[in-house]
This record gives structure tokens, sequence and C-alpha cells, in this order.
């Protein structure tokens, strides 16, 4: 197939799936196109036929810019933003398996969406202005991590002036200048690494710092020491929720030796942890649950302690006037305004036998009431 019919019938396919609301298209030779949809995959359509490994191979090509194609040819992965105008950005990764080419592309809107909509805690919009300190986003793939940095990086952009400076892999959501300038680096285009990126950001007067992810020793060890020399650093981690990013930061990455260290740091720079899971809502669509770990007093003694970091749960649960709460928290809140399920709301809960006995007892109070 020629590379203009090539390009015109995958931007076809990208267009068929934003219209269904689709956050990911997958192409993988032997099938049809097949999207994600409220957290399911089905396919694009059932009356496309299957794709075929030349065609796969020919559509990697022809979209992955030249700089790239070295990379991919050396038998590496391909992370690459993709515009189609009038529909939006995608992040792609082009990968091979089993000697085919496979393709995953993530839908990004042109607009940045503000806060507001996200359906997030009240608290995050405070944390995205505060002046310094590290701010954690985590949540598994797919859970909107990105889209939260972004809202918060508007949210500064719109309300505080200053230098924002962001370093992705790829650049994802395009953020334009309003009272403050936006500095946007992609890994392996303009700047080297994260690491390198990281630090040559320091140079750059920066007022807030963006790290798409925190992903090495060396990323983590910068990012703390810009939350300490007075920056606010945003960064995304793959941790489930509060309690595992404090245990991954300070045991997955650093030895045994420097981790007492780096728990007096990370207790010292750390303002909060923003944690999301994505439910499927009654009805369709998705929500948001949300925790959150605010560095109050009491959590930053917690944090140096390596014996008493699962007691920062009862700091979330506790916290509530600054803004705190818990996984299951959030989740019974959802639950309670009738926007999830019950079964939805035990399998998304941290601790489904706890949150079960907590509805329980919920339900037998309300009996009582009456």
């Amino acid at each position: 197939m020629e590379t203009e019919a090539l390009l015109e019938r995958f931007h076809e396919f990208l267009k068929k799936a934003v219209s269904a609301k689709a956050s990911d298209v997958h192409f993988k030779a032997g099938l049809p196109p097949v999207v994600r949809h409220n957290e399911k995959l089905q396919l694009l359509s059932k009356s496309l036929p299957p794709l075929s490994p030349q065609a796969t191979l020919d559509l990697a090509m022809a979209i992955m810019p030249e700089k790239l194609k070295p990379r991919f040819e050396a038998g590496l992965e391909v992370d690459m933003a993709y515009s189609l105008p009038g529909v939006g950005r995608f992040r792609l990764n082009i990968f091979r398996h089993r000697s085919q080419v496979g393709l995953i592309c993530r839908f990004i809107p042109f607009d940045v969406p503000e806060l507001s909509t996200l359906g997030l805690p009240a608290i995050v919009s405070k944390l995205s202005l505060t002046e310094r300190g590290l701010v954690l986003v985590t949540g598994a793939a797919g859970s909107g991590k990105s889209t939260t940095l972004a809202a918060m990086i508007q949210e500064w952009n719109r309300l505080r002036g200053g230098h924002i400076v962001t370093i992705e892999d790829p650049v994802e959501y395009l953020i334009r200048d309003k009272r403050s300038i936006i500095t946007q680096r992609e890994v392996g285009i303009d700047t080297e690494s994260f690491e390198s990126g990281l630090k040559n950001a320091l140079r750059q007067d920066p007022d807030v710092i963006m790290i798409g992810e925190l992903r090495e020793r060396d990323s983590i060890q910068a990012a703390l020491n810009a939350a300490e020399t007075g920056h606010l650093v945003l960064a995304t981690l793959h941790t489930r929720d509060a309690i595992e990013t404090v245990q991954r930061v300070v045991g997955a990455f650093f030895p045994a030796d420097s981790q007492p260290q780096i728990r007096i740091q990370l207790a010292n720079a750390l303002k909060a942890v923003v944690s999301q899971r994505l439910i499927p809502k009654i009805g369709g669509g998705l929500a948001v649950a949300c925790e959150v770990l605010v560095n109050t007093g009491r959590a930053r003694e917690l944090l140096m302690d390596a014996t008493k970091t699962a007691l920062l749960r009862d700091v979330m649960e506790s916290g509530g006037q600054y803004g705190m709460q818990s996984f299951d928290e959030s989740i019974m809140g959802l639950l309670r305004g009738k926007v999830i399920s019950k079964e939805e709301a035990l399998q998304a809960a941290s601790h489904p036998a706890d949150f079960e006995l907590r509805l329980r007892g919920i339900k037998q109070s309300s009996e009582h009431q009456f």
C-alpha cells in the first residue's frame, strides 16, 4: 500500500477511535485495530479485516521520524508523539514482538483540562500553586497521571507567573504560555535523558519543574535536590498508592546503606503524594478515586522511620482537615454518591475486607435510624 493511502487509513482509524471515546488504539498483526473503551478492550469495528505483519511494519516506518528509525532498527522500542490536526495528539509506543511490529496509541486531547473538571479533591489545586517541594502523582498505567500533571501545570500557568520547565518522553499535552513561560523538552530530542534534562533545568531559572516519569535513582535524587533548593517539582511514578510510593522511592532505587539518609531527604522535600485509580461508573464512563498524603509533621515522623511506613494509612484517614484521604475513603464516597457499584468498589478498594466491614457498619447504622 502506498504511504499516502496507508496514512489516510491510519488517520481514519484514529478518528473513529476518538469518536468512540476510546483511550487507546492497538495495532497488531493478525487482528483488526483494537481499542480500549471504559477499561475494556474491543474491536474498533467488526467489519475491519486483520492487519498483516507487513502492514504494521509499513505503518510504523511511515509515521516514525527519521531520527528515531536507527533506534528502532537496532531492536529498541520507540516512544513518540503524533499529531492529527482537528483531532488531537497521540502518544505512541512502537515495539517488536515475535519478530512482528506492534503499535499502541494513547489519545491526548489538544486542550489541557482544568483541574476542576477532573473530579479530584480540592487539595490538588492548592498543591499546584505551592512554591516549593516535591509533589508525586502516582498510579497504574492509564490511570490519568499525565492528565492530572498537565492540569496542575496549567493551574500554575493560569494563576501565577514564572518559568515552568517540563521534561517528558514524549511531550504529551502542548501547554501554551499564559501568565508563565512554558518550556517543554522531549527526552531523546531536546535533551539526552531525564537526568540530563533535570540537571540542566536547574540552570534555566525555573520556578516549576515537571518530570514526566521518575525511572531511575539519579532522576529521583536530582528531583529531591531540586525540591530542597526551593523549586516546585511535579513528577509521576508507577506505584499503586502513597505507601508503596514511599517504599519504592527509598527501597527500590537506593542501596541499604544510603536509605536512612534518603528517608530524611524525602521527609524534608516531599509536599504530597496524589495517587489515582479509574473505576467504571454506573451507566458508563470512568470515575477517579484519589488518595492524598500531605506531608504534615506526623507524616514526616513516619516517613523517617522505616518500621512505621504502614502507619501512613492512619494519618491519611485521620487527616481530613489537611485535605488527606485514603483510597478506600475516596471509593466509599463514590459508592455513597451512587457513582459506582458495590462490585466495582470492592474490586478497586485497597483493603476489600475492611471496606466491606465498614460498608456493613454504615448499612446497619442506617437501618437503626428508621
